[in-house]
């Protein structure tokens, strides 16, 4: 069952033909494969949920927090005497091995299901029963030895525990996607570097507007990831406030007092990161207002970088009939009729993302508005869409910023025609000949196809040597202010 390539499809889970265990639960009884480290409550959502074919190992972050979370509950419940001290010991020792990568391949479960998580939850209890089982040199299915829900579960109900779980995963998976936003804002950053002595026209609605250089380009495609960065960081201590302890509906039913405290404490030890028991365990538990603030934190963050991959797309768009500002590395043939053409594959797929992370905001804004009373049952699908986003966005940070970012160059002939060509320059020049003669200039240069300068030059309104410093590449980008208007009168030329 262990397999290195995940399990075996739901229905091959069920159907095979090797030996069987009996187990029963308060339906009836049912054949369970005799290696199976999960049970019959696992069994029946396999039949009830054929619906994402994507079962719980494909998120193996979640996995991982569901681990911590029984985990810290084991040792709660030792500490407050509620539980066989080593019937804890064994559930702790299961659950460092899970975190530690083993028995992913047994949660199998569809992460879409009915019941707001308790086939995950259930599917959780089984797996580490039956591998302490097996620690403890039982036959799998000996639950009057270490009981699923009366030891693993102690203390507990899918309600806290599943709601914590996906909170902790999502903060594994904004802790990810953070290392790679930053090394992808480092990259555009160097680029800003690189560039920065590159000038160029920039444009506003897609019209020439005034020269910057494509180093600030770059250099702002550094910084507004940088402000997402800061965003996505502010998400993670609203996402460590749990409601353990809360039980089924918060009251904390079947639950000592003692234990939501201690299991605080010791998820606190085991993840390194602060954690706060909400206020209002009623509240917490029926409230999903914090995965719509991570949502919508994501989106935005989408959005802004399928953004820039526009902006990527465009100024490299050509070679001959684009903009052709930049080179973006050739990675695949473009086509399977036009020869030597190359797209621009890798901002495509991050565009691709970025849609799906927003149709995924949607879905989880109307999960979270269709909560009823004291519980959302639909947390299921709001795990899915943002443990997918988030996973989807960090490997789009990787791949764009390893297989374009970092091998971006400039064209920088084209920029240097561009720029000599442009009637944008013409804006430099109106603190010192005036909007309307500026206008003028502007006017001619179109119609005439000559350069701004060669027709101010020409005009005499202003010298070489003023023409050379008010036209530098450090004035016209603004890295240096300009100042010092000239004074003397302007004669306007002729339009012909």
């Amino acid at each position: 069952m262990q397999g290195t390539n995940g399990p075996e499809p739901a229905s091959m889970l069920l159907e095979g033909d090797g030996p069987t265990r009996t187990e029963s639960d308060s339906l009836g009884s049912m054949q369970i494969p005799a290696a199976a480290y999960w049970g019959i409550h696992t069994a029946r959502a396999l039949e009830n949920f054929p619906i994402s074919r994507r079962a719980i190992w494909n998120y193996p972050d979640l996995i991982r927090a569901l681990a911590r979370v029984k985990q810290a509950s084991a040792r709660a419940n030792k500490e407050i005497g509620v539980l066989d001290p080593h019937l804890a010991d064994v559930i702790d020792a299961v659950c460092e091995r899970i975190v530690a990568g083993e028995l992913h391949d047994q949660f199998v479960v569809g992460v879409i299901q009915g019941g707001a998580g308790t086939s995950t939850n259930m599917n959780t209890n089984e797996v580490i029963a039956n591998a302490g089982l097996e620690a403890m040199g039982r036959p799998f299915g000996d639950y009057e030895a270490l009981h699923p829900i009366d030891d693993v579960n102690r203390s507990q109900s899918t309600n806290d525990v599943y709601p914590t779980a996906i909170k902790l995963a999502m903060v594994f998976g904004i802790q990810r996607l953070l290392v790679e936003h930053r090394e992808l804002s480092a990259a555009f950053a160097k680029k800003g570097v690189e560039f920065a002595h590159i000038l160029k026209i920039g444009r506003t609605q897609l019209q020439d507007a005034v020269p910057m250089t494509l180093g600030q380009e770059f250099t702002g495609f550094a910084h507004t990831l940088g402000e997402d960065q800061d965003r996505l960081g502010e998400v993670i201590p609203w996402l460590n406030e749990i409601n353990m302890g809360a039980t089924a509906i918060g009251t904390g039913i079947t639950a000592d007092p003692r234990y939501a405290e201690a299991v605080r404490r010791h998820l606190e030890e085991l993840t390194g990161m602060p954690q706060e028991t909400a206020p209002d365990l009623i509240e917490a538990t029926s409230d999903a207002g914090i995965f719509m603030t991570v949502s919508g934190t994501l989106k935005r963050a989408a959005v802004k970088l399928s953004k820039i991959c526009n902006d990527l797309r465009l100024i490299s768009s050509g070679p001959q009939a684009g903009f052709g500002e930049i080179n973006l590395p050739a990675r695949q043939a473009g086509s399977s009729i036009m020869p030597g053409k190359v797209n621009p594959v890798i901002p495509e797929v991050v565009n691709q993302v970025a849609f799906s992370v927003i149709g995924a905001d949607a879905t989880v804004t109307a999960a979270a508005e269709a909560g009823q009373l004291q519980l959302n049952a639909f947390e299921p699908v709001i795990a899915h869409s943002i443990l997918q986003s988030l996973a989807w966005m960090t490997n789009a940070c990787r791949t764009l910023r390893v297989n374009c970012v970092d091998g971006i160059t400039a064209n920088t002939e084209r920029l240097s025609m561009q720029v000599e060509t442009s009637v944008g320059v013409v804006t430099a020049l109106t603190p010192y000949i005036g909007y309307a003669a500026a206008a003028t200039f502007a006017h001619i240069a179109l119609t005439t196809h000559a350069s701004i300068a060669d027709l101010v030059r020409d005009s005499g309104v202003m010298s070489e040597e003023q023409l050379q410093r008010v036209l530098s590449p450090e004035r016209l980008s603004g890295m240096v202010p300009a100042t010092g208007a000239i004074t003397l009168p302007v004669p306007v030329p002729p339009v012909e």
